[in-house]
């Protein structure tokens, strides 16, 4: 992927909101911060960002840290079920403890990032991530490892996560001049879709060369390298005085308050959030269904996972020109409608195992295409609207809800696997995601072209 001096787009579609598009389409991943409005009396020179030392410096350490957390990625659920022999429930707490971060501290942590120094927060929660996965190779060297150190290691990654991807959300107007930002969102944003492309089939063919205990020093060492490069980066972040903090209870409520009080943010957020309920509960237990039901290697997986990720890059692309010939309006529902159908095509590659991997190659590209093409298009309509005050805390929000949800869903998933087996429960996990695009359906986008501009505050419900 070639990469110029401009800001870097993908089809047209902001980086910013790409970024939270995909992290909404997989998350929890690190994602590059949002694009920021420039200040009056700031620096607007142009130059190129290659010739910026400081931004060259962290941007070396995202990337390397980027494509090692796709080695983990793949490299838990393969030590999960492949050497620990994990059961259906184990793999669900597993599950559960990898997000349950997201619906614990999602909603106070925008506001605790908000009174520190984002760089600090960083460099703090690499070492964490980084002391916690060097855990699970040392015990299984020693011969003790169990599945509730996996537990406990993915609960501790989860918090150090939520803090780390708040701040980096936010770092970037502190690092570059402001007519540069949306150039640096690009240049990270195109890394961390390259390491979606090529991390899970590295990752696969990594852990079958050395094994997931060995795989996983990889990625220990790529956030030693992110905490490295980001104590050599220099920031010129202002903290807010004191006296600007409110209550959090009160910042909290509200960011809820003007979600929840626009009709059209309620249905996005009711389809968002049930499909990825019933998502995480067929993603739980994919590792179980592909590794052992299937009888694919963790190579193959990868390989799955990585062209699956492909149909994300070409919904990217696509989105504009869809939306232009839809509308902005009628292509929330039309994009739900298909990647509420999809997920049935996960449980039947069981019926014919000969074709599972073409299968599960063709079912992940078209998730990957429609969740994009549907979350680029509710995310720009979604930051169109907002205050930039709220903005932080409108993310927070829906982020609490949409993500809040996937601990409940895994554990649910390990329950249902544990009583009814792996492949009913996905078949489950289907009917459910069906369901979802029912409040974007049933609603009044199909009677509208494009969506509604930004409104004063004082128009919208509860503020």
């Amino acid at each position: 992927m070639s990469q110029s001096d401009e800001p870097s787009t993908v089809g047209d579609v902001d980086p910013g909101v790409l970024a939270e598009a995909r992290a909404e389409a997989r998350p929890p991943r690190p994602e590059a911060p949002d694009v920021l409005p420039a200040e009056p009396g700031r620096d607007t020179r142009k130059g190129s960002l290659w010739r910026d030392r400081n931004f060259m410096t962290m941007w070396s350490g995202q990337a390397l840290s980027q494509f090692g957390a796709q080695i983990t990625e793949l490299a838990i659920p393969v030590l999960a079920v492949l050497m620990l022999n994990a059961t259906e429930w184990e793999v669900g707490v597993l599950g559960a403890a990898q997000v349950a971060a997201f619906l614990v501290v999602g909603l106070p942590a925008g506001a605790w990032i908000d009174r520190m120094r984002k760089r600090h927060v960083m460099i703090w929660a690499d070492a964490v991530r980084a002391v916690a996965l060097a855990s699970l190779p040392v015990l299984a060297l020693l011969g003790v490892l169990e599945i509730w150190h996996l537990i406990a290691v993915a609960l501790v990654m989860g918090i150090a996560t939520v803090f780390f991807d708040v701040s980096n959300q936010s770092i970037i107007p502190s690092l570059v001049r402001t007519n540069q930002i949306a150039e640096a969102n690009g240049k990270l944003q195109s890394t961390e879709h390259l390491a979606g492309l090529a991390g899970p089939a590295f990752g696969g063919w990594l852990v079958g060369i050395l094994a997931a205990p060995a795989a996983i020093l990889i990625t220990v060492g790529t956030y030693v390298a992110s905490l490295i490069a980001l104590l050599f980066t220099r920031d010129h972040e202002q903290l807010r005085a004191p006296e600007d903090h409110k209550p959090l209870v009160h910042e909290i409520g509200e960011g809820l308050r003007w979600v929840f009080g626009n009709p059209l943010l309620r249905r996005i957020v009711g389809t968002t959030g049930t499909a990825n309920f019933f998502g995480t509960i067929a993603t739980t237990l994919l590792p179980i269904f592909v590794l052992r039901e299937l009888g694919l290697t963790p190579a193959m997986l990868g390989v799955v996972l990585s062209l699956g990720a492909v149909g994300g890059l070409v919904g990217a692309i696509a989105t504009p020109r869809i939306v232009a010939r839809l509308g902005e309006a009628r292509a929330i529902p039309i994009s739900a409608i298909a990647f509420c159908i999809a997920p049935f095509f996960l449980p039947a590659v069981s019926l014919v195992p000969s074709l599972a991997f073409p299968l599960l190659v063709i079912q992940g590209f078209v998730m990957s295409f429609t969740i994009l093409l549907y979350n680029i298009t509710q995310v720009t309509f979604r930051q169109r609207i907002t205050p930039p005050r709220l903005l932080g805390r409108m993310n927070a929000s829906v982020r609490f809800v949409v993500w809040g949800v996937m601990p409940i869903a895994a554990l649910l998933a390990g329950a249902l696997g544990t009583w009814i087996g792996t492949v009913p429960t996905i078949w489950i996990a289907a009917t459910g995601e069906l369901l979802a695009c029912l409040f974007v359906v049933i609603g009044p986008f199909w009677g509208m072209r494009e969506l509604p501009e930004a409104h004063e505050e004082h128009t919208s419900r509860g503020i």
